[in-house]
């Protein structure tokens, strides 16, 4: 379904959401009594497969309650740390402390021998998707955001020594990504399409096998990267420090000169599948000019080309072009109620309502709207970052108040709830906005 540009007036950066301080304040009040009545209800105890305390991504007996996802975990639990600060809960931080360090752990207890980790995990299966082993039926693996999880309950914590008998197990697991999943041009690969985070994403989903080097990947490994080189400083490892950190920008390089387009001003998804074939071909004909390229731009606006500024690889330049010419122009990406997922400009733009795969097609996910928040933070579009905090709180807080709970995603034009009543998870970052 393709929203007309009428039914979308008003959606564009340049009209930024404003809220008086009364209405933040009771919007802000709103979401933080919420969150503080409901926060001990994802903290789990130790039950079946899962040996130690874990968080939830959303409320019990709602969907996803009982599982213990990959990237979920992390923002799970930055959120509520998050949380536990702005209501000076000591108690609730020290709860956190175990339950998040315990999600990494009980990842970490059921990695492979050659160091794959899975990426879902419930209390009577440790590999649902069948990821791991000799009889998996996916190439895919977690997504690679253990490092980052590690650092986070490090950081809480004040102290890293319980990690250190573990910290292997994760260099173990970016060997998997790395030995497996390293294209040509030197960006990772999805082996397959199987939750990939960004579910339904056209740059990978129904694509070739080891053909999609996605920003969301790549980033994520950029960012893990970077954590684990913290850790391994922390922890008297200064050649892991340094290994990791030079893989760290080896990387960024690499996404900085194959993901932007100079002629969109935009980050993209990339496809490695190019191959010079002449030889096996036409053996007989002599060649001329050689291929100058290994890979190409998928051109399709996601939300994922905002990532490497949310993470620090793009250079000013860079930010300045994209988010001029891509985000307060007009309204393809910037909508009434946060940042679409997809471009309404794409064919495949839809907002209707999916599960397996979640529909990142268009609509409004609160993990894309704090990607873009930093991003622009980050690169000092603070009037455009403010107004989306702004829209943020209000679109939560509306749903509080018509629904009496938070969902999963979002109308980016009207804020109606499209997905699982009773979502928490990334939805908790909104309190970093505050």
């Amino acid at each position: 379904m393709t929203v007309r540009s009428d039914e979308r007036e008003g959606s564009a950066a340049s009209n930024a959401a404003f809220l008086s301080g009364d209405e933040r304040s009771q919007h802000t009040d709103a979401l933080l009594r919420y969150f503080a009545a409901n926060a001990p209800q994802l903290l789990r105890a130790p039950d079946g497969i899962l040996k130690r305390p874990s968080v939830s991504p959303s409320l019990p007996g709602k969907r996803y309650s009982t599982q213990l996802w990959d990237w979920d975990t992390l923002w799970t639990s930055q959120g509520l740390f998050r949380l536990a600060e702005l209501q000076h809960d000591e108690p609730l931080k020290q709860k956190l402390c175990e339950h998040v360090s315990g999600s990494l752990l009980n990842f970490l207890d059921h990695a492979s021998a050659e160091g794959r980790i899975p990426i879902l995990m419930t209390t009577t299966d440790p590999d649902p998707l069948r990821v791991l082993g000799a009889n998996a039926t996916s190439k895919n693996q977690a997504k690679p955001v253990f490092g980052q999880l590690g650092l986070l309950a490090a950081d809480q914590r004040g102290d890293v020594g319980w990690l250190a008998p573990h910290f292997d197990t994760i260099l173990r697991f970016y060997d998997a990504w790395t030995v497996h999943n390293t294209s040509s041009i030197g960006l990772l690969v999805w082996g397959d399409d199987v939750a990939v985070g960004d579910d339904n994403d056209p740059t990978t989903f129904g694509r070739p096998a080891f053909s999609s080097a996605n920003l969301l990947l790549n980033c994520l490994f950029h960012e893990d990267l970077h954590a684990s080189a913290e850790l391994a400083r922390r922890l008297g490892r200064p050649k892991d420090h340094d290994r990791l950190s030079t893989q760290a920008e080896t990387l960024a390089q690499q996404i900085r000169t194959c993901c932007w387009d100079p002629r969109d001003s935009y980050f993209y998804s990339v496809d490695v599948q190019c191959v010079d074939r002449r030889a096996e071909l036409i053996p007989t004909v002599a060649r001329g000019m050689d291929m100058s390229w290994k890979s190409l731009p998928m051109r399709i606006q996601m939300f994922t080309g905002f990532l490497p500024l949310w993470c620090g690889i793009a250079t000013q330049r860079q930010a300045d072009e994209l988010v001029k010419v891509n985000y307060v122009t007009d309204d393809r990406l910037c909508a009434r109620w946060g940042v679409r997922s997809l471009s309404s400009r794409e064919s495949m733009y839809s907002l209707a309502f999916s599960s397996n795969p979640s529909n990142w097609l268009g609509p409004v996910w609160i993990i894309v709207n704090y990607f873009a928040w930093k991003a622009l933070q980050r690169y000092g579009f603070h009037t455009e970052a403010a107004a989306l905090a702004n829209k943020t709180i209000s679109l939560l807080a509306s749903d509080l108040k018509v629904n009496g709970s938070l969902n999963e995603y979002y109308h980016p034009d009207t804020g109606a709830a499209l997905s699982h009543q009773g979502f928490m998870d990334w939805n908790l970052l909104v309190l970093e906005m505050i």
